[in-house]
């Protein structure tokens, strides 16, 4: 008789898992870093008129918009979080890159869960900021600041857009 199969073993759930683990433990990592290093609103400029490691705290979602509605966000962090692990193979979640792009995307959604839950922080850690300052002064010129978390969701859900692309420009097969 076969053993029962559990879906949670399965070397797909087991490698999206690895990997958003992997996203997760990196994000906190380096946010506990900051957090311990650098005061609040402080920047560490490494490659002047290029990039600097900032400690800024963001309660609204991507590039700031919907500023202080941290637990609002945290509410939609968690529900798109519990709908894409009930939906994923709906999305490719079958293919080595689709595994890729949801441990990404889990990684990355809980490692910014994690900031707007935790006492004390109730923001999310950025800390990565690119900018260019023109020449001969004046205001810099940035994108805004982020982290590992934003990186991989970003990257995971840039992965499922183009398998989904591709799976849309595959030849279909003909119907007799």
């Amino acid at each position: 008789m076969a053993e029962p199969t559990n879906k949670s073993s399965t070397p797909s759930n087991w490698l999206i898992l690895t990997l958003a683990v992997t996203v997760y433990v990196c994000d906190q990592f380096a946010k506990w870093l900051i957090l311990n290093l650098l005061p609040v609103g402080e920047e560490n400029n490494l490659l002047p008129g290029f990039f600097k490691f900032v400690h800024w705290g963001n309660t609204g979602a991507a590039w700031s918009l919907f500023s202080g509605n941290n637990a609002v966000l945290a509410v939609v962090g968690l529900g798109a979080l519990v709908l894409l692990i009930f939906t994923r193979h709906h999305f490719h979640a079958h293919t080595i890159m689709g595994q890729i792009a949801f441990g990404l995307i889990f990684g990355g959604i809980a490692g910014n869960l994690t900031d707007r839950l935790l006492p004390g922080r109730h923001a999310v850690v950025d800390f990565l900021y690119f900018y260019l300052q023109p020449r001969g002064g004046g205001a810099e010129i940035g994108f805004p600041a982020f982290n590992i978390a934003d990186s991989a969701i970003c990257t995971g859900v840039t992965l499922i857009f183009i398998l989904s692309w591709k799976s849309e420009q595959a030849p279909k097969p003909a119907q007799n």
